[in-house]
């Protein structure tokens, strides 16, 4: 048994990192400190911790702790534990999108300019990122209208140069005669333009210009001349800021009632070439410092783009450490700056406005759809969470069910849930729906901290009345288990009075005893009346028209609800993402069953005895027709294995 008050006083003075485990050996949280000794134990005194912290330490079984020799150390394995084990309570990356890089692979003889949304460390160069598809897009076909660089994936040789080669869009370095010199020139110039250095290309231009017309070289005079004036047409698109930084990240948040945004905005050659945004649940109550300082850490931790200076509005409790570590990261000096006036400043406070329009219009947007939801559906509260099932087979075979979440108006793709179906026999789409969803409103009564949450507002079932009764019904059983385990718990208590009571007579210590159980019944009663509240779901239907297109939302007396384009186009995304969830579950068991083979139900032979089987014999026709020494050729096969086959 782990006994927490024992273990903080074993704790050591040195710097390392700390993990928080929950009661099913889950990591909930993950630190570093300086001192592991003095910061652990601060989670376990009494002093005043936000309401987050509060349900974290509740929430702790047990922990455990790596010492390290510095806090550089500590910082890279706390990042890399992270981003590992996603702790629930810690600042997490959540956003899943991939933006656009412009990669330049400067190792190769003759490199590439090439459009890409993967960083490998692979010693590349990558520009961006790139918040907008098409500004990547629309610079990469500038480089390949302007230079003349080679525009094939994998450069091989060739007997004869490409079409690019003789529209003169390419130097043809696939044909071995390529001046390398003039080459990298090139590449040169395109990395000075990407990393915004406009002016000194311009410079170079322009030299390049008149030398060539003193040579009277009047026609590579004007390539150069149209490349100069393209590129001045593209800077001037760029320049939004006359920040006077030549490679900074600027970060600001934003926080509202439910989430906080990070904007952070990416400045090079001083001027401002994208940005990103992130959101994040649950972080209200957390310092803007803490948050900050766990998004700088999960943001560049394995990000070859760290820039010069990082600037923000709230000094971070780790800066030096941060600093040192992306500072070895870049392979040169790393600056977080808190900006205190001038243009600098406003550039933050530009970068946190701009969060704060993004969470104001993300907010607005969620209001307005869970507002109309609301009215539409004519409930008293705002359906915050809303679930839709959807059942999958193929003639009673390989029955399934998806799950989808929205939450705030929201689909979580990351929420969705996936179930076998174990009770029903056949094609009964109505009782598979039945199983799955008492199935799911267990598992939240169960835990309502586990992998479900809490219990939905809203059930959507996809389909018609038939689905909808369905649904109903596994509510309805689920509310008489309830019921069942109230009366239950209330007469096991009930139980223990009587039995105390006919000891003989009731003195005092009894009376007391007696009201003490009265109280823990009233409790029970409680407990299972807030249960009963929170299984009072309403459920409709999500109807299809012929051509299997969502037509509209269903209650259960069979009225079809009138609801605006944009809920409907809403509704349609969430019934196709939980008809994708079944149908791809579906056929993952499908495509297993298929590859099944007798092989798999003999017990000891796993995956390697097996091919090895089948490599050696070529079927399992021939296996079964073979003798015990001939099963025993096989490397792994032993007696008592081919034995076993045989039988």
């Amino acid at each position: 048994m782990f006994d927490i008050e024992e273990e903080l006083k074993k704790l050591p003075g040195k710097p390392g990192v700390y993990i928080m485990h929950d009661k099913n050996d889950k990591i909930i949280y993950v630190g570093k400190a300086v001192s592991l000794k003095n910061r652990v134990r601060q989670y376990f005194r009494k002093n005043n911790k936000t309401a987050r912290i509060e349900k974290m330490v509740s929430l702790i079984d047990h922990f455990e702790y790596i010492v390290v020799d510095n806090e550089a150390e500590a910082l890279i394995l706390e990042c890399n534990l992270i981003k590992k084990n996603r702790p629930k309570f810690n600042v997490l990356l959540k956003d899943d999108k991939t933006y656009p890089y412009i990669k330049i692979d400067v190792k190769s003889e003759y490199p590439g300019v090439y459009y890409t949304r993967r960083i490998v460390n692979d010693g590349s160069k990558y520009f961006g990122p790139y918040a907008n598809p098409g500004s990547a897009k629309e610079m990469l076909d500038f480089i390949k209208e302007r230079y003349k660089i080679h525009q094939c994936r994998t450069l091989k040789e060739r007997t004869r140069p490409c079409l690019n080669y003789h529209i003169g869009r390419c130097m043809a370095p696939c044909m071995g005669n390529v001046d390398k010199e003039e080459y990298r020139k090139q590449v040169d110039e395109i990395i000075d333009l990407l990393e915004g250095k406009t002016d000194k290309v311009l410079k170079d231009l322009e030299n390049q210009m008149q030398e060539a017309s003193q040579k009277f070289e009047y026609e590579k005079a004007a390539y150069l001349r149209d490349r100069k004036l393209a590129i001045e047409r593209a800077s001037a698109k760029q320049k939004v800021s006359n920040i006077s930084e030549n490679n900074i990240d600027v970060i600001g948040i934003a926080k509202s009632e439910l989430e906080v945004c990070v904007e952070i905005f990416f400045v090079r050659g001083s001027k401002m070439i994208g940005r990103e945004q992130y959101f994040y649940n649950d972080l209200k109550d957390m310092e803007d410092k803490e948050i900050l300082s766990g998004f700088i850490k999960q943001y560049y931790f394995d990000n070859p783009n760290i820039p010069n200076k990082i600037m923000i509005r709230e000094e971070i409790e780790d800066k030096i450490a941060i600093e040192k570590w992306l500072s070895t990261e870049l392979g040169k000096k790393v600056e977080i700056k808190t900006p205190k006036k001038g243009e600098k400043l406003r550039f933050v406070e530009m970068a946190e406005n701009n969060a704060k329009v993004t969470l104001d219009n993300k907010e607005k947007d969620k209001s307005e759809i869970l507002l109309e939801l609301k009215d539409v559906l004519k409930i008293d509260k705002l359906p915050r969470k809303i679930e839709t099932y959807d059942i999958s087979n193929i003639s009673g075979e390989y029955m399934v069910a998806g799950m989808c979440v929205m939450q705030d108006g929201v689909i979580k793709k990351n929420l969705s849930r996936r179930f076998k179906i174990k009770t029903v026999y056949g094609q009964d789409d109505p009782k598979c729906m039945e199983e799955v969803i008492t199935r799911r409103l267990r598992h939240s009564i169960e835990d309502s901290n586990g992998g479900f949450g809490k219990l939905p507002d809203v059930i959507f079932a996809d389909g018609g009345i038939t689905q909808i009764r369905a649904t109903k019904k596994a509510i309805e059983n689920v509310l008489k288990e309830v019921h069942e385990k109230m009366k239950e718990e209330i007469n096991a208590k009930i139980g223990n009075v009587e039995n105390q009571n006919n000891k003989g007579d009731i003195d005092s210590e009894d009376i007391h005893r007696n009201t003490k159980k009265e109280r823990e019944i009233e409790d029970i009663k409680e407990k299972f009346y807030n249960i009963e509240k929170e299984l009072d779901i309403k459920v409709f239907g999500m109807v299809k028209n012929d051509k299997h297109q969502t037509r509209a939302l269903m209650d259960e007396n069979r009225n079809e609800l009138k609801i605006s384009e944009n809920l409907m186009n809403l509704i349609t995304r969430f019934q196709d993402t939980v008809h994708e969830t079944a149908i791809t579950y579906h056929r993952k068991l499908r495509d297993k069953e298929i590859t099944k083979s007798e092989l798999d139900d003999v017990k000891g032979i796993g995956k390697v005895k097996k091919q090895a089987l089948l490599k050696h014999f070529g079927s399992v026709e021939k296996i079964k027709n073979a003798s015990l020494e001939e099963l025993m050729e096989v490397k792994g096969i032993t007696r008592e294995l081919a034995e076993k086959l045989k039988e």
